[in-house]
């Protein structure tokens, strides 16, 4: 009897092969996805159930919700915010495909040129260009009005930068670097022998463009274009420098209004449930897009890449880019550069207004600005790592046994000794960018292991390699050429985007700046040196990744 009872508490054999045969990977998923149902699943759950409470007593109610959309003002705003990704998310479209087809496929020269103000027009935190761009294109004290009022004798300015379109315009300068990498890395990966066999059949150069390459790239594009447009109706912080004083109100900026005294978190979260919808309902017009063609091009290798010869064209599409350059960087970084080293940036440029006291003051006589710097490189790193590794060191304990000794804080006399002190300050931002920035990037890896062509996973699966030694030796290596250009753009918008620390109080850069700021007066030179700091990080960061990318690549035979 008692050996029947234990043939029958015994799992079945189907379910012990089944145990056997599962590999380690599967467990490190299972690790991932509850990790991630837990930062991300439900904090928004919460945030769903926040938008039904009553502010004091918690009891069920559809208040908030008429309290958010009540008003025209409320309504106004997400309509602002809708139309601003879309114009923005258009512009940056229009601004980076020719650049991008440029750069892969022709002989246009300044290829070297074009990269580099790419790389800074992407690395520059966006409301730095834009105060950059209200020093150039302010009304009234813009660079650009001034000598326009200067030669022409007009009154009325030559651009307005506190407008919708200057606005949209001004986002669209610094977000068309996302486009760009999109479409270049798809442009890369096309053979020059479909454009051939189209130039065989009569098709001119400008028609090949249009017919055979850019459908080609097509989801790249729109993959893009809805990043480009999730990225701006949640960006605050240019809609708050030139939006705000433009009197122009977009979701963001009403949600920073509901977070001041009177303090309304529940009307707050009812607010933010559309943008949610909006990107889920944007998830799948995307799919639904691209489920009416294929794009899979059948070829046996890579194929050859050549330059496509565009005779004078070229010193067009050349001066294109350098028009580009000259907008979304050199005239920003100019004006902020001139700023950064004057006594007073309304004087202008002139000898006698340059000094070095701004750097000084700012780097070796404030108490906290060494500390600062040092929190917004730390913090970046620690986002940055946890984004693409999270679960790792999970995996490397079970594979390795790495050793793990805690050190548990005790209490001695008035304070404890040992452990590691976090702030709340810091893990609520921490958390918040790992996930946010983890939604980005696993679209990244997504895209570059669907890249591999399937009859790499079959011939693997053939070979009976399991499928951890298959995405580690077959598919990662052929993926890594399409992920790595991307990552880069994601983790220098990480690097942009810890600047939000100063919104809940953790002191960063942009935090010591604002209070030196507060001190003494002078904004435009402190703002410029908070560029110079970013500047410096994001760069070392492309530096870092080119030469991993390049390191990395595949070598065709």
């Amino acid at each position: 009897m008692a050996q029947d009872a234990a043939l029958k508490a015994a799992p079945p054999a189907h379910l012990r092969m089944r145990i056997r045969m599962l590999e380690p990977v599967t467990l490190i998923w299972v690790i991932l996805v509850v990790g991630l149902f837990f930062l991300i699943a439900a904090p928004l759950l919460k945030m769903l159930v926040i938008s039904f409470e009553e502010q004091d007593t918690g009891d069920f109610t559809l208040m908030n919700y008429a309290t958010a959309y009540g008003r025209q003002r409320y309504l106004d705003a997400l309509r602002n915010s809708l139309l601003l990704g879309l114009l923005s998310a258009a512009i940056s479209t229009i601004i980076a495909v020719p650049m991008a087809w440029a750069v892969s496929r022709t002989d246009m020269p300044g290829k070297g040129f074009t990269w580099a103000m790419i790389l800074a027009a992407f690395v520059m935190p966006p409301y730095l260009g834009a105060i950059g761009w209200i020093l150039l294109a302010g009304p009234n004290s813009g660079w650009i009005n001034q000598v326009w009022r200067a030669v022409t004798g007009a009154q009325d300015p030559l651009m307005n930068v506190y407008t919708f379109g200057g606005l949209a315009f001004v986002i669209a300068l610094h977000s068309f670097p996302l486009v760009f990498i999109f479409v270049k890395s798809a442009l890369d990966l096309i053979s020059s022998e479909m454009e051939d066999a189209a130039n065989i059949m009569g098709a001119g150069t400008w028609t090949t463009m249009r017919k055979v390459t850019l459908p080609l790239v097509w989801p790249s594009i729109l993959g893009g274009f809805i990043l480009i447009f999730l990225e701006t109706i949640a960006l605050f912080g240019t809609p708050a420098i030139i939006g705000i004083p433009a009197r122009i109100n977009v979701v963001t900026t009403q949600l920073w209004q509901f977070f001041e005294d009177p303090v309304r978190v529940e009307v707050a979260a009812a607010y933010s449930i559309p943008l949610l919808l909006i990107t889920v309902a944007l998830i799948g017009v995307q799919k639904l897009l691209l489920s009416r063609k294929g794009f899979v091009s059948q070829t046996g290798k890579g194929g050859e890449r050549r330059q496509i010869k565009l005779g004078p064209w070229r010193w067009v599409l050349f001066a294109w880019c350098f028009g580009v350059a000259l907008l979304a960087v050199l005239k920003p970084l100019l004006v902020l550069l001139q700023a950064s080293f004057a006594k007073a940036w309304g004087r202008g440029f002139s000898l006698d207004n340059l000094t070095l006291r701004n750097y000084r003051m700012l780097l070796f006589e404030h108490d906290m600005a060494l500390q600062s710097v040092w929190n917004t490189i730390w913090f970046s790193a620690a986002s940055a790592g946890l984004a693409l590794i999270l679960g790792a060191p999970l995996a490397v304990w079970a594979a390795f046994g790495a050793p793990f000794t805690p050190d548990i804080p005790v209490l001695r006399g008035f304070n404890f000794r040992g452990g590691i002190t976090v702030s709340p300050e810091f893990a609520a931002l921490l958390v918040g960018l790992v996930t946010y920035t983890a939604g980005f990037i696993a679209e990244v890896v997504r895209a570059g292991i669907q890249s591999v062509q399937h009859g790499q996973w079959e011939a693997a699966q053939a070979l009976g390699l399991p499928r951890g030694r298959m995405m580690r030796l077959i598919v990662l290596p052929q993926a890594l050429r399409v992920i790595i250009p991307p990552m880069t753009s994601n983790y220098l918008n990480l690097t942009k985007n810890s600047s939000l620390a100063v919104a809940i109080g953790y002191q960063d850069i942009v935090s010591i700046a604002n209070t030196t700021l507060n001190q003494t007066g002078q904004a435009i030179e402190g703002i410029a040196i908070i560029m110079l700091v970013y500047l410096t990080i994001s760069l070392s960061i492309s530096l870092f990744m080119n030469w991993y990318n390049a390191r990395i690549a595949l070598v065709e035979r």
